[in-house]
Formats: C-alpha cells, structure tokens, sequence
C-alpha cells in the first residue's frame, strides 16, 4: 500500500517524465546541430578571425587549453609557465559542415612546420595543436597530418594532436579583438608577418 507522501509524489513525478519526454528529443536535435573543434595555433585573436564567418560555423571563442593549472589568466599563459595553448574552441553545425573542412580552414592559417611558436610569438603558449573531443576526430586529424607530411611538406610536422581537455574561456577583452581593435589587430598581424608566411605555404592567403 502507498502512503500519503508516495501518492503525493507519483503525480509529480508522472509529470516530470511528461515534461522530460517532450523536452528530450529538441535536447537531442539541439545536440546534434551543435559539434565542438578546439584548435592552437598561435595568437587566438588571429584564429578565431580565420573560423569566423564560414557557413555552419555557429560561434567562436578565445581561450586556454592543454595546461597544468586551473582557472589560468592571459598573465601566467603569457609566462609561460602553466603549459596551456592559446586556442580557439568553434562550435559548428555538422550538417553544414564537416570536421575536414574544418581542419583544411585549420592548417591554411598556421605554420605546421614551426615548434613551440607561431610566426612572431614563441613560446609553448604559441605551439600548434589540435585538440579532439573523440575518436572520430583524432583520426581525421591524423589522416590530414600524415597527408600533408607525405604530400606536401615531405618531412614531420610539428602540430601536436592530443585529447581535449579543460578549455577555459579567455578574458572578455580577447573575445572578437579583431573587431573590437581593427587597426591594433592590422598592425600587430602585418608586424608580426602571419599572411606572408601563410602564402609561402600555402600559396594563396587565408580566407578572412
């Protein structure tokens, strides 16, 4: 027999798994339309630009990954010292775009053959790297390595391909630099000599 307090609950809880069974297909679809890439490859700023603007790219965000420590700032990044990556992390749609798309956008815009650096920027904050979220990616990621090591650059790359871990989201200021500091953002990427490395090796300049 129930007692007072079950009988009061059975209702309750009937109407939960109502609300929940409505509510979880759109939770699946939401989380079908939505697929995360998380890429290092030197100053954030300049690869959250390279990502923005593609059709099925839904958002992206500057941040800290692959590092020793919690909750990191752009100062002890900077230092050096924490072993994170600046990177951006890109949440697309896939069924508007595939994760190689994604990774062609990906090597275009960095210098796969430099080691803990890009371009102007040394240090292992700057090194490249890509970072999966599942097997599906890691195996694609090295597909397009090895290809490019075999075909094109005929050597070992540099670019690391490691398992995602924590991203921590950079400070605000970071966050679409390129289009809240347009000339800071021209001056520092001419400065540091990004686009004419990228048309050495790739021929063509990055898609903006």
């Amino acid at each position: 027999m129930m007692n007072s307090a079950s009988m009061k609950i059975g209702p309750v809880k009937a109407v939960l798994l109502a609300v929940m069974a409505q509510l979880s297909p759109a939770l699946w679809a939401a989380d079908a339309q939505r697929t995360i890439a998380t890429f290092a490859g030197g100053c954030f700023w300049c690869m959250e630009q390279a990502f923005d603007g593609i059709d099925g790219v839904l958002s992206t965000r500057s941040g800290y990954i692959g590092g020793r420590t919690t909750n990191p700032t752009y100062e002890t990044v900077s230092s050096g010292t924490t072993g994170h990556a600046e990177a951006v992390q890109v949440v697309y749609d896939p069924r508007k775009l595939d994760y190689e798309s994604l990774l062609l956008t990906f090597w275009h815009n960095i210098d796969p053959t430099a080691r803990d650096r890009q371009f102007c920027d040394f240090g292992s904050q700057y090194r490249s790297a890509i970072f999966y979220h599942d097997e599906a990616q890691q195996r694609l990621a090295q597909q397009s390595k090895t290809a490019l090591e075999t075909k094109r650059f005929d050597r070992p790359l540099e670019t690391q391909i490691v398992p995602a871990g924590t991203f921590y989201p950079a400070e605000e200021y970071h966050q679409d630099y390129y289009l809240k500091n347009p000339v800071r953002y021209r001056v520092y990427r001419y400065n540091c000599g990004r686009d004419a490395v990228l048309r050495r090796l790739w021929g063509n300049p990055p898609e903006h």
